[in-house]
């Protein structure tokens, strides 16, 4: 798995950087993000149905595009528009409305009726709103070195704990939830997480004008939320009885095991950036 773990990261990392440098040319981070939100929502309908509920995959679809899209400055203005926090809101409530329709029509209990459209909204604000924003802060300024800093950083705690969970973790953290990880796998991933936060504090191509401290606090708080995240997705595989979420990516599992904790990290990153150091 290790082997297949590390192969995996080798080629899909290369793919992941080109993408996010050379978007001033082409969307192309853009179309990666889509890519991933479509992919991650298929496996999402997946393992919802292994529950005996078949959400409304399409529609779930096209409202998570719709997240993602209307983040993209160069989609904004090219249909001459400017971005508001509502405007992707507005446009996915747009998309949805004959989902309320769609219920009212469909005969059944309370389970088969209204539990598919409660799950298909889940899904799609969990992985489009979210990702959405990946996108969004792909447009600040120096948002090249923010979407580095974000998924470096949420690498960095994932790897980190990977490997000191696996030869010093003796204490779990939720054995109910997910037996192997251990709270020195997460002392271990918190201290990888910081350590590349405040890497991009110096002087290099991928710094960024943010004083040590705010680094550091980033780093503490992509190390919690990830955790979090990754937690939630885990406890989300429970619930529908699987290992992993797919098998796309060999040593890593599907595209929802690789964002569960990017997905939470984003957040964090995105809005202490617009609401403190803007």
């Amino acid at each position: 798995m290790l082997k297949k773990r590390v192969i995996t990261s080798i080629i899909g990392l290369p793919i992941l950087v080109a993408a996010v440098w050379f978007d001033d040319l082409l969307p192309l981070f853009t179309i990666l993000v889509l890519a991933l939100g479509i992919l991650s929502f298929l496996e999402f309908s997946r393992l919802i149905s292994l529950s005996k509920i078949r959400i409304f995959t399409m529609y779930g679809i096209l409202v998570t595009v719709c997240f993602i899209t209307l983040r993209d400055q160069t989609v904004l203005e090219a249909i001459e528009g400017s971005y508001t926090d509502w405007l992707p809101v507005f446009a996915a409530a747009a998309l949805i409305l004959p989902l309320p329709l769609s219920i009212i029509l469909r005969k059944g209990n309370y389970n088969t009726r209204w539990l598919p459209g409660l799950w298909t909204v889940a899904g799609s604000i969990y992985i489009g709103w979210i990702l959405g924003q990946l996108v969004a802060m792909r447009g600040f300024e120096d948002g090249r070195n923010w979407v580095f800093f974000t998924l470096f950083a949420t690498f960095a705690y994932d790897t980190s704990a990977f490997f000191t969970g696996r030869s010093l973790g003796r204490h779990r953290m939720a054995p109910r939830v997910s037996p192997g990880k251990t709270w020195e796998g997460a002392a271990g991933g918190t201290a990888g997480a910081v350590l590349i936060s405040l890497f991009f504090t110096l002087s290099t191509p991928l710094g960024l004008p943010i004083a040590w401290y705010h680094a550091l606090i980033m780093g503490l708080l992509i190390s919690i939320f990830g955790q979090c995240g990754d937690l939630l997705e885990s406890a989300f595989k429970r619930y529908t009885k699987v290992k992993d979420s797919g098998k796309a990516l060999p040593g890593h599992g599907g595209f929802l095991d690789r964002i569960d904790s990017v997905v939470f990290a984003v957040l964090v990153v995105y809005y202490y950036v617009t609401w403190v150091l803007l």
